[in-house]
């Protein structure tokens, strides 16, 4: 998947994003991806990825992140960040790599 924007920063991609309507915050908790602002629980087949942008720090491995965008079969838009590299969480990729990812 190639993205269609180009970011510098992890913030500017999460604030262009929330203004293109992926408004909600998702966090992975044991088994399943959580929206506290819904009060629901996510499983990778009620989800797909939409974009994914990675980040790398200038100086600091810590900093190596990836943005998801994610789109629920309801259609509530979010958006999940995570580590990558060393500092990955291995049962959160494990579950995200379960989801569909849109082809663009």
């Amino acid at each position: 998947m190639t993205p269609k924007h180009s970011y510098e920063t992890l913030s500017e991609a999460a604030d262009d994003l929330k203004n293109r309507g992926y408004t909600y915050n998702f966090h992975f908790e044991d088994t399943c991806l959580v929206c506290g602002a819904l009060g629901q629980q996510f499983n990778p087949e009620d989800l797909k990825i939409t974009h994914v942008y990675r980040f790398e720090g200038m100086s600091d491995p810590e900093d190596n992140s990836v943005l998801y965008a994610i789109e629920s079969k309801q259609g509530h838009k979010g958006l999940l960040i995570d580590a990558y590299g060393a500092y990955s969480d291995e049962h959160k990729t494990a579950f995200l790599s379960n989801i569909a990812v849109e082809e663009d």
